[in-house]
């Protein structure tokens, strides 16, 4: 049973600026402190209600004539991986993954800026420090992990900040290293996360928010089955898409795949 909350809590809003994802609109987001005592039930259940974390505060999009941001999340056990999945997950089994304290390192900085440089240098991001990094990383007030991944030769090739929910995982930001190409690191992340999700007995990953028309965020839609968020309810991606709900061999007793 999840324990009540002892203390009120406060919504607050952030005044309009431009949308990131979409052009020529107006976001703006309505935000929950997080640094308070009993912060990981807190999250859990704003998480469970379509809220992200950034530092120590959840957001959600509270954009005036605009729901474009769906929340979407992934129940692990009912996964069923792709042809091209299982093969990007075969791909990278030479990778080792370590989950360190949430404490960010220059290594980590250097391959954040490749990604960013490479991947996303007109974002929002992009005139991110060392500081500014460091923050990112280490401003937590909730369980909150670091995964590396490394190849054979101790090359860091992948970096995922991750909180742990009450119901599961949720991936707060992902970077890899822009040139490995082959590997296709960004979805073998998120099937690491899934897998991981799935060995905690935890039901879901969450995966933030996806947005139709927005081509940075489309790889989340092809992890399935898949739920998003639409009035107060999770409903499948695709409804009319039938949906495997049985492990088959999936994830057995120990790895996937």
């Amino acid at each position: 049973m999840t324990p009540p909350l002892r203390n009120p809590q406060f919504f607050y809003t952030t005044t309009a600026q431009p949308c990131p994802y979409l052009p020529a609109r107006m976001e703006r987001k309505i935000l929950v402190d997080l640094a308070v005592p009993d912060a990981d039930t807190l999250h859990s259940r704003l998480s469970a209600t379509g809220f992200r974390r950034s530092h120590t505060l959840a957001y959600a999009p509270l954009c005036a004539g605009c729901s474009a941001c769906i929340p979407i999340r992934l129940p692990v056990a009912a996964f069923a991986p792709s042809r091209t999945q299982k093969r990007v997950w075969n791909r990278n089994t030479d990778l080792s993954a370590t989950l360190l304290p949430p404490v960010a390192t220059g290594e980590q900085y250097e391959l954040f800026r490749q990604y960013l440089n490479t991947r996303h240098a007109d974002g929002e991001m992009a005139n991110m420090t060392a500081r500014d990094y460091r923050i990112m990383v280490e401003e937590t007030t909730v369980d909150t992990q670091i995964i590396e991944f490394r190849t054979a030769d101790n090359k860091l090739v992948a970096v995922s900040l991750t909180d742990t929910l009450d119901d599961g995982l949720s991936a707060v930001y992902s970077f890899y290293d822009p040139q490995q190409t082959t590997r296709s690191l960004g979805g073998y992340v998120v099937l690491f996360l899934i897998h991981q999700t799935f060995l905690l007995g935890r039901p879901y990953l969450y995966l933030g928010y996806w947005i139709p028309g927005s081509p940075k965020m489309a790889y989340k839609s092809r992890f399935r089955p898949a739920e998003i968020l639409r009035d107060d309810t999770w409903q499948p991606l695709d409804p009319e898409q039938p949906i495997n709900t049985t492990r088959d061999a999936l994830f057995p007793d120990a790895p996937l795949f």
